[in-house]
């Protein structure tokens, strides 16, 4: 089971004079990502490096944005996996101020930015979630509405032609019971359109 955030965390360090400003955000994609970056950029236009590092959809990424190579991103991507979060990018804007920290500091001051940002959130389960079609007779669509809410669907769309057209939103996991539980329901009239 993987693990998202509910909403924005931030933090922020001063260490040796230096200023990381932490955020940690859901995001959907890479480009929901770069999005966030860009507005960063525009939000810190003074600031020294714009580190960041984003699991989402299956797309990992660490980018170091001037910092030595692997003291920025890596660690920053390492929190991310070791908490076993998905949909989520992390960003630290750094200030220097003047005093070089050395790869362990960085690698320190960026983990701990990232960490202290994600303390400041609510974890949420990531659901899987598809979406089944089927058609179902009129007498039974009662049933079937009730059955669908049991096992935390929604009806994303229903028509009414000769039979009853339903468009579910299932998590992923709940697919195979509420299939069987609805031909159960309908004595087996249901059609499923794959």
């Amino acid at each position: 089971m993987s693990m998202s955030i509910s909403e924005t965390g931030r933090s922020e360090l001063i260490i040796k004079k230096s200023r990381f400003i932490g955020m940690v955000c859901p995001v959907d994609s890479r480009k929901q990502a770069v999005q966030v970056i860009s507005e960063l950029k525009a939000e810190h236009p003074s600031a020294a490096h714009i580190c960041w590092a984003l699991m989402a959809g299956g797309d990992s990424a660490a980018v170091d944005d001037g910092e030595p190579s692997g003291t920025a991103g890596r660690p920053m991507l390492e929190v991310l996996r070791h908490q076993n979060l998905e949909g989520v990018l992390a960003t630290v804007v750094r200030y220097y101020g003047g005093v070089k920290l050395g790869a362990g500091g960085l690698v320190r001051a960026y983990t701990d930015a990232v960490v202290q940002a994600l303390a400041s959130t609510t974890p949420v389960e990531r659901i899987q979630w598809s979406r089944i079609r089927c058609r179902v007779p009129y007498a039974h669509e009662g049933t079937v509405r009730q059955e669908i809410t049991i096992h935390d669907a929604e009806i994303e769309h229903a028509g009414h032609t000769e039979d009853v057209l339903l468009v579910i939103r299932v998590p992923r996991q709940y697919v195979g019971r509420l299939k069987s539980a609805i031909d159960n329901l309908s004595h087996g009239r249901t059609i499923w359109d794959d």
